[in-house]
């Protein structure tokens, strides 16, 4: 079976470079054919000097793509800018007024737009966004996850990702990959340390830019993490995007619950369907005597979903380790643990009710 140029992607993606990163997420790969058997790509130095240096590393990557199934001849040249520092092509500028269009948006190739949001911060929903993103790619689909909170972009730390995505002409953005998962996050384009001072309209065109001119490729759902609460980003993607519908997150604690509230407000009243609620830090089990501890309160969001009439997607307890590997960059959801688990039960309830 002749392999695909994201399948390729994905294998490169984890050689990792000796000064850490990979050749995808440091956006050193280039023009990857796959003609048959027959697989040729470009990796891009940063410099000559550094090219000069990466002799075996190109040899490992044509290794490692021949590893893959299908393939019979591998060819990987090596070239690098002419200048002693790599310099961008045509500056790309984010922000701004928003531009006119004609309806609802839906980026070519993209098949659900699926967004996750929450009527207050710090009840976990960027965590349960990388981690379902990472879930539905191991049960095979291809997504996407765009990180819409401009004002506190956390799936770079999340997704272990790093480096400005390219833009060869200006105008269309090449996203980064990790986990399998298609990324862009304003945290790519800004300092990590500096603080985005945007009014509403440039945090509109922000959005427009990210949704219209990334090029995502096929995906058969991009994740959408909002920023907590019901403002200027929720509304533009609720009124200016198809959506194909919204996830909920919540703890179970009462003042928690009053803000989601106001979220499936939100989205009833922009005619936005949503699809399920997810209780976050629902318990907590202790190591020492595995007695389950409802810190939060017990029951309320399930009691919501009730009243509403729609699914409890999943009630998730507070989990050390899903804290430390979002830390870390490799999200719990892609490894094997109870609460790896978790999270792929909850993909495959998404995928058998259609939502992605």
């Amino acid at each position: 079976m002749t392999p695909t140029q994201e399948e390729i992607r994905d294998a490169l993606a984890r050689l990792q470079l000796p000064d850490g990163g990979t050749l995808v997420s440091r956006d050193m790969l280039r023009a990857v054919m796959v003609d048959g058997g027959r697989v040729s790509f470009v990796i891009e130095a940063p410099n000559p000097h550094i090219a000069a240096q990466m002799e075996p590393l190109r040899r490992a990557a044509e290794a490692t793509v021949l590893a893959l199934p299908g393939v019979e001849s591998v060819s990987a040249a090596l070239t690098a800018h002419a200048d002693a520092v790599a310099k961008p092509a045509p500056t790309l500028k984010l922000g701004g007024h928003p531009k006119p269009q004609q309806g609802p948006m839906k980026p070519s190739g993209v098949k659900r737009i699926l967004a996750i949001g929450s009527g207050k911060g710090g009840v976990g929903k960027s965590t349960v966004s990388a981690n379902l993103a990472v879930a539905l790619t191991r049960q095979g689909r291809k997504v996407g996850l765009l990180d819409a909170d401009i004002y506190g972009p956390s799936q770079p730390r999340m997704m272990g990702a790093s480096g400005r995505p390219a833009s060869p002409d200006g105008k269309i953005i090449e996203p980064l990959h990790a986990h399998g998962v298609t990324l862009m996050s304003i945290g790519f384009m800004v300092d990590e340390a500096k603080a985005v001072v945007w009014r509403g309209p440039m945090l509109m065109g922000a959005l427009q830019q990210m949704l219209g001119q990334v090029n995502w490729g096929e995906l058969d759902v991009l994740i959408v993490d909002l920023p907590p609460g019901t403002g200027d980003v929720q509304l533009t993607l609720c009124t200016k995007a198809e959506l194909s519908g919204a996830i909920v997150v919540s703890t179970p604690q009462d003042v928690a619950l009053l803000d989601a509230r106001k979220a499936l407000d939100m989205f009833n009243t922009l005619k936005t369907p949503v699809l399920g609620l997810i209780e976050n830090m629902s318990f907590f089990t202790c190591p020492d005597c595995g007695g389950e501890h409802h810190i939060f309160g017990h029951g309320g969001v399930a009691a919501e979903a009730e009243r509403l009439g729609v699914p409890l997607l999943g009630a998730l307890p507070i989990d050390l380790d899903t804290r430390l590997a979002g830390d870390s960059g490799t999200p719990i959801a892609a490894g094997d643990s109870a609460m790896a688990q978790a999270y792929a039960q909850m993909a495959e309830g998404l995928i058998r009710g259609g939502m992605a």
